[in-house]
């Protein structure tokens, strides 16, 4: 009775944090969309400015109010109606701006805004999981109470990679260096997807020193030699960071499939190989 009690009590707090988080995000959507709805109604008020901005600056600038309302619409549905159906929304935000954008027909930079994707999201799947990972019995073993402050390993080693990965872009190329740090991010999750204890444990953590370098050296070499697009190119790369939101749902969808936390990491694996094809590719300068 005493364990049926404590669990009764553990879901009210859950239900009751749960309803604390989605209030807060349904007013941050409401907000939004509100914004959004404000801009596009004052759109037209200001004739000088909209001439001297010009017709595809003006289309630019309606993609962005068209995206910021479709992240609203998708924050609310997610919430209200389905998660799936939320995700989608948000999605196609992204997608919006991106079409018919000619930066994209460029292959070194449309390589690069993809590995963008996939680094965010490899990164973000192996933070995600890394505590429960380590806590199932094959690894460590351990409650996550004991073991919680590890993940600081896995996010300090990609701080401290950083200074050492600025070291040794003044010996190796950039392009060099990220493919054998994406290699060996592969090496390191195929290690602890196929070893116990403390093994496992330790080379999945020693991926966030291989994440180090990867996001500034995949935006450098993909924005190279664009000339007066850079601001462009810098500004696709940024939506590119949303496969941190798409990849860890898929690693998810795969851990349920599968059953298992260590036969999911094949996902982040192979983000890790197209990365690492990427800094083959762009070894040389543009």
């Amino acid at each position: 009775i005493k364990l049926e009690t404590e669990h009764q009590q553990h879901d009210e707090y859950r239900q009751a944090e749960s309803k604390a988080i989605w209030q807060g995000y349904l007013g941050l959507a409401v907000l939004i969309g509100i914004v959004a709805l404000a801009v596009w109604s004052f759109r037209n008020r200001l004739p000088h400015d909209a001439k001297s901005m010009g017709d595809s600056q003006l289309v630019t600038n309606n993609r962005y109010l068209v995206g910021l309302a479709l992240v609203a619409a998708g924050a609310f549905a997610a919430i209200q109606i389905n998660e799936w159906l939320g995700m989608l929304l948000i999605l196609a935000a992204p997608a919006i701006w991106l079409y018919d954008n000619d930066l994209l027909t460029r292959t070194r930079f449309s390589y690069g805004a993809l590995c963008i994707f996939l680094y965010v999201g490899a990164e973000v799947s192996i933070g995600s999981i890394i505590i429960n990972y380590l806590a199932e019995e094959r690894v460590l073993g351990q409650p996550e109470e004991v073991i919680g402050w590890m993940i600081g390993l896995y996010w300090g080693g990609a701080m401290v990679g950083r200074f050492i990965g600025s070291a040794l872009m003044r010996v190796v190329s950039p392009g060099k260096l990220l493919a054998f740090n994406a290699l060996g991010a592969i090496t390191l999750i195929a290690i602890s997807a196929n070893t116990t204890g403390e093994i496992a444990a330790y080379s999945l953590l020693a991926c966030g020193l291989m994440n180090s370098i990867m996001f500034p050296t995949i935006f450098s070499l993909a924005c190279e030699k664009l000339g007066a697009r850079a601001a462009d190119g810098s500004g696709i790369i940024n939506v590119a960071i949303f496969g941190g939101a798409v990849v860890p749902l898929l690693y998810g969808v795969l851990a349920d499939a599968t059953g298992s936390l260590a036969m999911a990491l094949t996902l982040p694996a192979i983000c890790y190989a197209i990365i690492a094809g990427f800094g083959f590719y762009a070894r040389r300068p543009a």
